[in-house]
């Protein structure tokens, strides 16, 4: 299956769940209705993203719509930006938590905690003591849109741009605290257009359609 057709219908599984949250609950507590979405609808859209990731604007817009739907089922976050809206509700955007996922699963592998080795993907770097963290990764060069889009090479600038005390984390749940703390928004901004507005699109002025166009 290509990475379009899975996000599709990534977006058609997740898009159903949230219209079957909307109908199902009436009373709409910010943080219980945020539980909900976590566990029923986000999965839909995450799951073993590190295979899939994609890397063309308009799909990263379609994953994008779902969440961008429910931060306008509270009415008192409908007149604000996406932006906004998520800061209201301490999400991620969606490729935010791609970027994440994909930094995880190099931190498992780095510690033994996958069963992939790490050198099916990456070449450690011999010498990365002169900058940065001891667990550098090489940067091969690649010449093909495909595998400059693919996991082995797309994680390499955001792992290497760690800190030494975020790599060294003691367990999985550990790292992902740090790349959560605020000082670790740097490097995410740093890889996407904005804090929160990652997908490669602009967003309309409207505030209550909050339509989007691609920029191709």
């Amino acid at each position: 299956m290509k990475v379009a057709e899975h996000c599709l219908q990534a977006y058609s599984k997740a898009n159903k769940m949230l219209g079957l949250v909307k109908r199902t609950i009436k009373h709409r507590n910010m943080d219980m209705m945020t539980h909900l979405y976590k566990s029923l609808v986000r999965p839909h859209l995450e799951y073993c993203s590190p295979a899939w990731s994609p890397h063309y604007v308009k799909d990263k817009a379609l994953l994008e719509k779902v969440q961008r739907r429910f931060t306008r089922l509270f009415p008192d976050l409908r007149t604000m930006e996406y932006e906004a809206r998520l800061e209201a509700l301490r999400l991620w955007s969606l490729e935010e938590s791609r970027n994440m996922a994909d930094l995880i699963e190099v931190f498992k592998m780095m510690h033994g905690l996958s069963s992939v080795p790490v050198t099916a993907f990456f070449q450690v770097a011999a010498n990365s003591c002169t900058r940065g963290h001891s667990h550098k990764l090489v940067k091969a060069h690649c010449r093909t849109d495909i595998g400059l889009h693919f996991f082995s090479h797309r994680v390499l600038n955001r792992w290497n741009s760690l800190t030494q005390d975020t790599v060294d984390a003691c367990s999985v749940n550990a790292f992902r605290r740090h790349l959560d703390n605020s000082s670790q928004q740097d490097w995410v901004s740093s890889w996407t257009l904005g804090p929160h507005n990652p997908i490669g699109c602009c967003t309309s002025t409207s505030n209550t359609e909050d339509d989007v166009t691609i920029v191709w």
